[in-house]
């Protein structure tokens, strides 16, 4: 998934001197009693977990130590010592990147297999000498049909939903946009993907822990459950990296960080390749019954990121509370506080708000837009704002918004356009799959 910043601007390189001279202050502050280094305190240090006012008993006799701990753990980390181990590491592979030390991946020909470009540059930047393959294609959104026309529909479905929300005049490199592109790059990636195993000793993915990554993941493990296996097939797949942000993916990390995580590739086994071929046969079915089922299996445990993935895919479909998806439902949130533009809402979704956020920007513009293809519409936007691009265009919630985010409007009886969340076509008219929110599972209304 796209990163949100630049691995040249990351908040994922720690110096240890400024951490000392934050655990100083942060310690000083809480023996002046400020808020917020007591709640820092409480939040992250399990001595403190009931404390309540300064000098109630020994407790609040707080020592450097202790700030320490609350640092570490805020940026990630168990302990000050794991900080201290974890920034000697990225020192030394940072070394080893400034001395152009042997290649990673040296010892045998590797393809790095990646849904998105944020790593192409990375690798090199890191030392490492594979080659790089972008096999992407935003599967949580529009329909999956697993047959001989999977990649026309597909490449049907990101022209005519996604190209139009390009707009020429701000990004000349979508203007040659058309569905015969749009067929070619995937059947491009299908091909290299196919004769990788041929090609390459060792094949290596790399991916995180949203929807966007593992739904990925399921097709290319279901791809090598039946097909050939190079002689080594690894995996990187990472849910935390310490820092001073919300870790998104493996696009906000500087070349040190990706040589490092290096080091924790692991042999992807049968049992994955069957789970993931589970996973995306289930994903093309008609009804999320056979996903779920995946979701309370004891397999599951194989892949320790796919299950929180799969259930935030399976909370895209309507709500029954109120008709709306949860990105729906934190879009009309976010506006029911104050108005924001397009791409304010965008990042403050991924930083903040979704609980795992699965989106890149033009798939969230596409939601935006479908929420505006409705009888009666739940935000608007000024006749001004709509010669500018998506991400400047300022959003105001209307009272029909407030109505459906309280649930005294059904969402769906504003006629939305259909939509698809893989095989599931979901229609305003039709019983229509659903999720409940309490029992967290899918029903059918």
């Amino acid at each position: 998934m796209s990163a949100l910043i630049s691995p040249c601007d990351t908040p994922f390189q720690i110096n240890l001197e400024q951490q000392k001279k934050r655990a100083k202050e942060l310690l000083k502050a809480f023996h002046s009693a400020e808020n917020a280094a007591l709640s820092r305190f409480i939040q992250h240090h399990p001595k403190y977990a009931n404390y309540r006012a300064p000098s109630s008993s020994k407790e609040g006799h707080a020592q450097l130590n202790d700030a320490q701990l609350v640092i570490a753990r805020e940026l990630g980390l168990s302990s000050w010592a794991q900080l201290k181990k974890h920034i000697t590491s990225m020192t030394q592979a940072s070394h080893a990147i400034k001395a152009k030390a042997s290649s990673p991946d040296a010892e045998f020909k590797t393809l790095h297999i990646r849904c998105g470009t944020d790593l192409e540059h990375t690798l090199p930047a890191g030392g490492f000498k594979g080659d790089f393959l972008e096999y992407s294609d935003p599967y949580g959104q529009g329909p999956i049909h697993l047959n001989d026309n999977f990649i026309n529909t597909r490449a049907k479905f990101l022209h005519e939903s996604y190209d139009p929300l390009f707009d020429n005049k701000h990004d000349d490199k979508r203007s040659d946009k058309t569905l015969d592109s749009a067929r070619a790059y995937l059947e491009t990636a299908h091909d290299k993907l196919k004769q990788a195993a041929q090609q390459y000793r060792r094949i290596i993915f790399w991916f995180e822990h949203d929807g966007y990554d593992q739904l990925i993941l399921a097709k290319l493990l279901s791809f090598y459950a039946s097909n050939n296996l190079p002689e080594k097939l690894e995996m990187i797949c990472i849910n935390h990296f310490p820092g001073s942000a919300r870790f998104i993916g493996l696009g906000q990390l500087p070349p040190e960080a990706i040589r490092l995580l290096w080091q924790q590739r692991q042999p992807i086994n049968p049992q994955q390749l069957k789970l993931g071929k589970r996973v995306w046969r289930a994903l093309g079915e008609s009804s999320p019954l056979s996903l779920y089922n995946v979701i309370k299996s004891k397999d599951i445990k194989c892949l320790p990121n796919m299950q929180a993935a799969l259930r935030r895919h399976l909370q895209e479909l309507p709500c029954t509370r109120n008709g709306l998806s949860l990105t729906e439902q934190l879009s009309l949130e976010m506006l029911n506080e104050a108005p924001m533009t397009a791409g304010q809402m965008f990042k403050r979704l991924l930083s903040e708000r979704d609980p795992l956020p699965w989106l890149g920007d033009i798939m969230y513009w596409f939601i935006l837009q479908s929420m505006m293809q409705t009888s009666k519409p739940v935000f608007e936007i000024s006749k001004s704002d709509l010669n500018k691009p998506w991400h400047e265009r300022l959003l105001t919630i209307t009272d029909t918004g407030k109505k459906v985010l309280t649930g005294t409007q059904e969402w769906l009886s504003l006629n939305p356009p259909d939509r698809w969340l893989g095989g599931i076509q979901l229609c305003a008219s039709h019983p229509c799959w659903r999720w409940d929110d309490k029992a967290m599972q899918p029903v059918l209304i």
